[in-house]
This record gives C-alpha cells, structure tokens and sequence, in this order.
C-alpha cells in the first residue's frame, strides 16, 4: 500500500521510498525515511494535498508524491 491510500487519522510505518533522482532525494530529505511513522491529519477539500505528521512537524505532500511511498498500516 502507499502512502496516498491511508485514512485520516490513521498511522503507518514506511517501509521504502521509491522514484529516483531528485524526487527521491526530496522526499528523504523531508524525513520520509523507511522505519518512521507517519499519521495523516487533514486532507484538503478536494483531496489534494494531504497534511501528515511525522518526526515532530507537520508535512503537507501532493498525492502524487505520496504515492511513491510504499508504507505498512499500523
């Protein structure tokens, strides 16, 4: 399952941040790192961008980014 595919509310560990180049570079760099949990906290009216919580701040990410970050329900 990836990242765009969990509820709000709901909590999951990432397992792998696919992609490649800059990309992936940016989502690691922006603590997406395999291990860490991450809590989806809002979604915006029409759905897109998605507000989680991770490592102690608050990330708002594209669905499309989210979907490059393979993650396990919690």
């Amino acid at each position: 399952m990836t990242l765009d595919e969990i509820k709000v509310g709901e909590t999951a560990k990432i397992l792998k941040v696919n992609g490649q180049g800059a990309l992936r570079k940016r989502l690691l760099d922006m603590g997406l790192t395999p291990k860490t949990l991450v809590t989806l906290q809002k979604l915006a009216p029409m759905g897109d961008p998605l507000e989680f919580t991770l490592r102690g701040y608050e990330l708002t990410l594209r669905k499309a980014d989210c979907a490059m970050v393979e993650v396990e329900r919690l």
